[in-house]
């Protein structure tokens, strides 16, 4: 018996069924040779909860370009999310799904001129702009479009420090810039409806939303003076979404210095782990007086923002989260195929240095290390002990440039076993190519009996599939999906559409 792509397939686990020991179970199987992906749907649940509740005023419109696989959209949509579009393909992709194009933000401040046309054909009308030749050209391809165009001005707002910085290409200067454009788009007679910034992606800066949201207060104000009302603050990314991170966290960076050597350095660390300080801060340091930085966690900074700045609960607040959705929900394990051991120093020829080679690389999964700035860390999945040896991860390619891993310490492993990479959901699939003809690493989604209670019947899901009953084996098959003898059935069945209205009592449910 063969089944047809079985990777549209959501697998239904038991409770308490971690991604780790999913990709254990189906690498131990031995049928799997290829690159995969475990996606956890519930995941995605919580995620969305956590971003909901702890941002009671902010709707998401989820970017995505982070992520764009089907289920990741519809789940996303079940709960209620919009969606923030780069491109007249995104936009597409979203419609397709069934979700209303009011549902849609085009935020690109540069957009090409068919993807404008396009937006104004299939109704989408609320977009971002940075540049006054932006405003003519939206100008004049809207001449009588039936929805008429709502401009958000994306201004610049850099965090100290962010996973990929922005500012260099998109966003005007709030004092100079921005104040122009808004008088320029009412001397064209364009309807601006608000102000975006985006602080960066995956920011380690929570202060720099209250900058933005202060800096979006003074525009609101001059935009009055000529005439404007506007109504919508859009708050952008950089939510982080690697596990042990998130927006409800307080971090401390604090100095520490050694009473022995008198040297400095600064360390940070999670509130939560501030009551066992005293288990790893040695007898022969201290912490000097006080904290000389603290970090507010992002949620708090923009909640007391809004309320200082927009109190008035009409204003129309977004943000446009990415990676928050979908980075810890994604685990790749990967194979090791080949494996080279070369002397690491001239002097002693003792010293060894490994390399693995494994089969995905930088130009499939692991392009978010060149086009992220992201640094992967590999866990084997094999219980190994024993010395830890100089190594290097290499992808498939013949490209001498695709190394995954430069320099890390690992135990021996041998050819045939798996390494697993988590938080591997953002900037990952979206960037995969074709090079040399490897192909890009399948997506095995599963979701447990608790979550799928919960999204059933919230669901529409036209191409993908609920599949139930002996779940290792069948995450576990090869790329045809072919059944062994002496394996007990399962079921394997369509969903249908159901009930929108159902949809409006999600969010209850997820925070009961």
């Amino acid at each position: 018996m063969n089944m047809t792509n079985l990777d549209e397939c959501i697998h239904i686990v038991d409770d308490g069924i971690s991604l780790e020991k999913v990709l254990r179970s189906i690498t131990e199987f031995g049928v799997q040779e290829d690159a995969f992906y475990v996606f956890d749907v519930g995941d995605i649940v919580r995620k969305y909860e956590i971003f909901t509740s702890k941002l009671p005023r902010v709707t998401p419109f989820y970017a995505v370009k982070c992520n764009n696989k089907t289920i990741v959209l519809e789940v996303l949509a079940a709960l209620g999310a919009n969606f923030d579009c780069a491109s007249k393909g995104e936009i597409n992709q979203v419609l397709d799904l069934g979700i209303e194009q009011n549902r849609i933000l085009f935020a690109k401040p540069t957009k090409l001129a068919s993807h404008i046309r396009y937006a104004a054909t299939v109704g989408v009308d609320l977009m971002t702009i940075d540049n006054e030749d932006e405003l003519h050209k939206v100008k004049s391809l809207y001449p009588n479009a039936r929805w008429p165009p709502r401009l958000i001005i994306r201004v610049r707002c850099d965090a100290n420090v962010a996973q990929c910085p922005l500012g260099a290409k998109f966003g005007c200067d709030i004092i100079t810039e921005a104040p122009r454009l808004i008088r320029a788009a009412r001397f064209l007679g364009l309807e601006v409806v608000g102000i975006s910034f985006h602080v960066g992606s995956g920011c380690e800066d929570p202060p720099v939303f209250r900058r933005g949201i202060a800096a979006a207060r003074n525009l609101f104000d001059y935009a009055s003076t000529l005439g404007y009302n506007f109504d919508y603050l859009d708050l952008g990314g950089g939510y982080p979404g690697n596990t042990g991170t998130s927006i409800d966290k307080v971090r401390f960076i604090i100095r520490i210095r050694s009473q022995l050597s008198l040297r400095r350095w600064s360390f940070s660390f999670d509130m939560e782990m501030q009551s066992h300080g005293n288990k790893w801060l040695s007898s022969r340091t201290f912490i000097v007086l006080q904290f000389y930085f603290r970090k507010r966690f992002i949620a708090d900074v923009i909640n007391l923002a809004l309320e200082e700045f927009f109190p008035d609960p009409s204003v129309k607040v977004i943000a446009e989260p990415g990676r928050f959705f979908v980075a810890s929900a994604f685990a790749l394990a990967t194979n090791i195929h080949s494996k080279r051991e070369v002397c690491n120093n001239e002097q002693d020829d003792s010293v060894i240095h490994v390399m693995y080679y494994i089969n995905d690389g930088v130009y499939g999964a692991f392009n978010c290390v060149s086009n992220d700035n992201y640094h992967p860390i590999p866990v084997p999945l094999k219980s190994i002990g024993g010395k830890l040896t100089s190594s290097s991860i290499w992808g498939p390619t013949c490209d001498s440039m695709d190394q995954v891993v430069k320099n890390i310490n690992l135990p021996t492993m041998n050819i045939g076993d798996w390494i697993m990479f988590k938080d591997m959901g953002a900037y990952t699939i979206v960037g995969a190519t074709n090079f040399n003809s490897f192909p890009h690493s399948k997506v095995k989604a599963i979701i447990n009996k608790h979550y799928w209670l919960l999204l059933k019947d919230h669901l529409s899901l036209a191409e993908v599939r609920i599949a139930t009953g002996n779940m290792i084996f069948r995450l576990g098959l090869d790329e045809n999906g072919e059944r062994q003898d002496g394996v007990e059935n399962w079921s394997c069945y369509q969903e249908l559409t159901v009930d929108k209205s159902k949809l409006l009592h999600l969010k209850e449910d997820c925070s009961s």
